[in-house]
């Protein structure tokens, strides 16, 4: 964001409130930050409610502010001064805000509080404070702001919400107005164009329109259940997923849903994130367990269950399968954060001279993977940071990462470094992933990690006879199978290649007259198998033969996004000929034509 349009949005804040305040002279505020895309401000109405309705005369108040091209004036004064200020304009959040300058300084204030008060941290009281004057309206504020209130660029107001003072429940519930603001109007319009795509395409309007999941309020929030479409999707990406990686040697394993605790406080995922996990009571024992929130420190087990050479390594373990997090209710959201999490996990554990051709291996399988759904992808370097919390030498961190980059770099890939976004025990190549609508998603991973095969005690025996740690490599393609389909639902808009979509031909009767002909019809579909990317890939087709116009049985399955319809009537069955209809068009294909045009679609 340049500096001129972080400006803009910030006395498009002030702009907001002062407008307010000449619609509702009683107006209270909080605070009112940029914040991407635009801006906020928080507004204390009483019990009066701001709803969408208002939002064309606050706007038409906003533009007459902006048109009358009032200075933003800057002037300082005296903490007290200013409480006496905020108490006679009757001010009360900003009497609070105030207060707390004059008695701890800035440790008291949130980031937001921090960034719109104009505050350094600190915690000595402060003595003196900013304000800024435009027209009548008078703000506590560092700034910055443009000259006057004719150079804000364009905006619009789009959303109200309710917003706890300072993010505390116990606190007064104010209203959270928002706005967003760029330099043109038409850098606008095209943000508010993505906007309702965004919308069409929500993965949760969509999962239920296309029925392929759902949720109930008795199995609880963030456990989604899959339909038989949705499962569709699932296995055929899981299916995909391991088959790319079977191709560089990877085997598949089992392991149960829970463990006792002993393993995770040995991996040192209980010390890390022990308030994340779903414990579980034996009632035959007294043995604590927990559900499995990975699946990694099962695996070193399986490594650690005979004894190892490096004749045996690399070996590459594959395990698709549910793992549980007690993810907070409030941040749960369709797909996209859930509490039962379906992972494509793969570990190799492997010399330290064999690191760079297994990392390879999996740049190869993710560039594949999301190449045949039309996904562009970078990778970013995630390495560790000055905090406390990671596991391991610095000089075993400084090895990884050196030596994932080098093979990145290598690949040819394009990259970009980011300190502080390596697991705990390692640095990662992240995958981001850029769907149709410019967003980037953080999806597939690949981990480098030294620390766990050492807090386990594995080892292998080495060509001169001694043992030695090997190094495991923690991988996923698709990532959380459940929010890869958030993204990828999203990505298509429900619009799937063929190759995966849940129902891809339905065959529409006009009579029931062409009965047998439409059983010829099923028995050819039956034997279609695709290749290609996924082995053996059954057709899947369905037949609406219910009473009911044509009309409506085509409305049925463009609803349901089916890439192929097949229309049958007498003059198609007396011909033997089908009437095809696509989003591309419609056709006539011959009954002997069916596999071949199937075939061509995949």
């Amino acid at each position: 964001m340049s500096d001129n349009l972080f400006a803009s949005r910030h006395s498009l804040a002030h702009i907001t409130a002062a407008a307010v305040e000449e619609l509702w002279p009683d107006a209270k505020f909080g605070v009112g930050p940029v914040v991407e895309n635009g801006f906020y401000y928080d507004i204390d109405l009483g019990s009066t409610k701001i709803s969408e309705d208002d939002f064309e005369k606050i706007e038409a108040k906003m533009r007459q502010i902006i048109e009358q091209a009032h200075p933003f004036e800057r002037s300082e004064a005296p903490i007290d001064e200013a409480i006496a200020w905020a108490e006679e304009s009757d001010q009360t959040y900003k009497r609070e805000l105030l207060s707390d300058l004059k008695r701890a300084g800035t440790t008291v204030f949130s980031e937001l509080d921090t960034d719109e008060l104009g505050l350094d941290g600190g915690s000595n009281g402060v003595d003196k404070v900013s304000f800024y004057k435009s027209g009548d309206f008078v703000d506590l504020c560092r700034g910055p702001h443009v000259s006057d209130t004719s150079a804000v660029g364009a905006f619009k107001l789009v959303k109200v919400a309710g917003a706890y003072w300072r993010g505390d429940e116990s606190r007064p519930q104010m209203q959270r107005l928002y706005g967003v603001a760029f330099d043109t109007q038409e850098e606008l319009d095209q943000y508010l164009t993505s906007v309702e795509e965004a919308k069409k395409r929500d993965h949760r309007k969509l999962g239920k329109e296309l029925d392929l999941y759902t949720t109930s309020n008795m199995v609880g929030p963030g456990l989604p259940l899959f339909t038989p479409r949705g499962t569709v999707l699932r296995e055929l990406l899981a299916d995909y997923s391991n088959q790319l990686r079977q191709e560089f040697g990877f085997e598949k394993i089992w392991t149960p849903h829970i463990t006792k605790i002993d393993l995770y406080k040995k991996s040192g995922h209980w010390d890390k994130f022990g308030d994340e996990l779903l414990l579980v009571k034996s009632q035959e024992t007294s043995d604590e367990f927990v559900m499995k929130p990975m699946n990694c420190p099962h695996h070193t087990q399986i490594f650690d269950s005979s004894p190892r050479s490096y004749k045996d390594l690399p070996i590459r373990y594959l395990d698709t399968t549910t793992v549980y997090r007690d993810e907070k209710t409030g941040e749960l959201g369709g797909l996209s954060r859930v509490r039962s999490i379906t992972q494509d996990d793969s570990h190799v554990f492997c010399t330290e001279e064999q690191i760079g051709e297994e990392i390879a291996n999996l740049l190869k399988a993710a560039q594949d993977l999301y190449s045949s759904i039309d996904m562009d992808l970078r990778v970013r370097l995630s390495y560790r940071d000055e905090g406390e919390g990671y596991l391991g030498d610095q000089s075993l961190w400084e090895s990884a990462q050196s030596q994932l980059k080098t093979v990145v770099v290598a690949s040819g890939m394009e990259f970009f470094e980011e300190s502080g976004e390596a697991a705990f025990y390692g640095p990662k190549i992240d995958f981001m992933a850029m769907d149709a609508l410019g967003r980037e998603h953080q999806v597939a991973t690949v981990q480098l990690d030294f620390v766990l095969p050492r807090r386990f005690e594995l080892g292998y025996i080495d060509s001169d006879g001694s043992s030695k740690p090997p190094v495991m490599i923690h991988s996923a393609l698709l990532g959380s199978i459940e929010r890869f389909l958030s993204v990828f639902i999203e990505h298509t808009g429900g619009v799937f290649p063929f190759w995966i979509a849940p129902e891809q031909v339905r065959i529409i009767t006009i009579s029931d007259s062409v009965d047998d002909y439409v059983d010829e019809i099923t028995k050819v579909l039956r034997k279609i198998r695709f290749d290609k990317p996924v082995e053996n890939n059954k057709l899947r087709f369905g037949v609406d033969n219910k009473n009911g116009s044509v009309s409506k049985k085509i409305k049925s399955a463009i609803g349901l996004k089916v890439p192929i319809q097949f229309i049958v009537g007498p003059r198609d069955k007396d011909s033997r000929e089908i009437s095809v209809r696509t989003n591309e068009g419609e056709t006539k294909i011959s009954f002997d034509e069916i596999e071949n045009y199937i075939l061509s679609q995949g």
